[in-house]
């Protein structure tokens, strides 16, 4: 029964991490809309929690080597929840992709691959090669 109440928790977070980025998306649509884009951001860190566990967010978050791409999230997150959204969401953006560009490769690998289209497939190939795993 343990392994099913995971997976059901799995479940909700994956579904809420899609309305949060539903929401953010949707903020970002409607001109940074502070209360879509705050409530979006919570929802996605949530889901992110709920999907890989609170102690594994934490320790994924607070990396020795992730700090500045968590301090810039985690910074964004709060500007645009004291309403300075577009500085905020810039702040997120360049956390995020910090945070995450060790994850780009194996997508755009994985997307290459999965894709049988050439051209795309040779875009996602160069994308896989150009960024580090540092």
């Amino acid at each position: 029964t343990t392994l099913i109440m995971i997976w059901q928790r799995r479940k909700i977070g994956v579904g809420t991490t899609g309305f949060g980025i539903f929401f953010i998306l949707f903020g970002m649509l409607l001109y940074f809309d502070s209360v879509l884009l705050a409530f979006g951001n919570l929802l996605f860190l949530t889901g992110l929690s709920l999907i890989i566990g609170l102690r594994r967010t934490f320790s994924f978050f607070f990396q020795r080597h992730k700090f500045k791409g968590t301090s810039f999230f985690l910074g964004g997150v709060v500007i645009v929840l004291l309403r300075w959204p577009l500085l905020g969401m810039c702040l997120e953006t360049y956390g995020f992709f910090s945070l995450f560009r060790g994850f780009f490769p194996v997508a755009f690998g994985f997307l290459g691959s999965a894709s049988n289209i050439p051209f795309l497939s040779a875009l996602f190939q160069r994308l896989q090669g150009t960024s580090s795993m540092v």
